[in-house]
């Protein structure tokens, strides 16, 4: 599998994302990702750290661009632990844990991502602002309420399936109320 178009499909998905999420700067983009889905095998039973390397390559700099937080949601080995910049965590109050990924315990990406941080923490969980689902991981327990699903151009990275959800507030009040369509 070439790393190159790994990391091209993973830049182009993620734009898109945080294109038509409306997600904004200092918020929280989550990603789950099987590497092992990536190259075609079933979840979790061949990570692949070049994978992840390489995905993160494509990614990364799409959240820097637009000032978002990268987040990554490990895998069940760790308890679905999400790991991201220590500076995120202050800001959202979030709840430190103590584990450090690995590609058999937590994932290749989330490794990945450990690594490249610069003062990268383990939290128990977050409420991201938006997030891609690389592999069928479910990272529905990371987002914030009400989840909304986006069909992206490119549906697939590698092998894996890629479903992305944005995020709105919850709307209330009954059959006279009014919305406003900015946050739909």
């Amino acid at each position: 599998m070439e790393l190159e178009i790994l990391t091209k499909q993973a830049n182009e998905a993620a734009k898109e994302l945080i294109e038509r999420s409306g997600i904004k700067k200092g918020q929280i983009l989550l990603v789950g990702c099987s590497t092992s889905e990536v190259q075609g095998y079933n979840l979790g039973s061949h990570s692949g750290p070049e994978i992840g390397e390489a995905l993160l390559k494509g990614i990364l700099p799409a959240a820097e661009e637009k000032g978002v937080y990268l987040a990554a949601q490990c895998c069940e080995h760790i308890n679905r632990a999400v790991i991201l910049e220590e500076e995120a965590m202050e800001k959202y109050n979030l709840t430190q844990v103590n584990a450090v990924p690995q590609p058999k315990a937590g994932g290749s990406f989330a490794t990945a991502l450990y690594s490249a941080l610069e003062s990268p923490v383990a939290v128990e969980d977050v409420k991201a602002h938006a997030g891609m689902d690389i592999g069928c991981v479910l990272i529905g327990m990371h987002l914030k309420e009400v989840a909304v699903p986006m069909r992206l151009k490119n549906s697939h990275i590698g092998k894996a399936l890629v479903v992305a959800a944005r995020t709105r507030p919850k709307f209330t009040g009954g059959e006279r109320a009014v919305y406003d369509d900015k946050l739909r």
